[in-house]
């Protein structure tokens, strides 16, 4: 007797289970179906529209006139999503003047489909997770960036240069701080 109690409580577990299943399974269906009718586009971070809030790394240098090439730089790339996300990221962000200074032809090289592990290779060079105010900086202080290099802090008389590379301003961000540079900072 016991062994049909058990063998009756085994199959009604297994009906409940596998209509549940098959209900779950329907319900995916109908959801997936109704995106793709919606043509709903899957997008990250960078997708997100919000006028009223500061506004992110990624959001401030296309803001600015004198970051075109940067901007032109991290799209290509494909780092966009990532910079657009809550970090907290400090982002030294050389200016067109700070490109132009690299031998001639060097962005457009970087810019092609075959460069663009190199071209993310120097763009997150100028990453570090976290933020970190210009008046945090320390003379001497090293920090580790997200493509694995490392830069040096130099502060002197009220200057503070990253890897040589003078920072001229620094803008507070949703989700980090943008330090203005005047060079290109290259991984070694």
């Amino acid at each position: 007797m016991k062994k049909l109690t058990f063998a009756m409580a085994a199959w009604a577990t297994f009906a409940l289970v596998s209509c549940s299943q098959t209900e779950t399974s329907k319900m995916a269906s109908a959801t997936d179906a109704h995106l793709e009718e919606a043509a709903v586009p899957i997008s990250g971070q960078s997708a997100v529209t919000d006028t009223e809030s500061q506004k992110n790394v990624v959001q401030t240098a296309v803001g600015s006139p004198d970051h075109t090439t940067l901007v032109t730089a991290v799209k290509t790339a494909g780092l966009v999503d990532v910079l657009s996300n809550a970090g907290p990221f400090t982002v030294f962000a050389p200016t067109n003047a700070a490109f132009d200074k690299l031998p001639k032809g060097t962005v457009e090289s970087l810019l092609k489909e075959e460069k663009r592990g190199d071209l993310k290779n120097i763009l997150q060079y100028h990453v570090y997770v976290g933020s970190l105010s210009a008046e945090s900086f320390e003379d001497g202080q090293s920090l580790g960036q997200v493509n694995g290099g490392r830069v040096t802090m130099g502060v002197k008389d009220g200057k503070v240069t990253v890897n040589g590379a003078n920072i001229l301003a620094s803008i507070p961000t949703s989700n980090g701080v943008v330090h203005v540079i005047d060079q290109v900072l290259l991984p070694k």
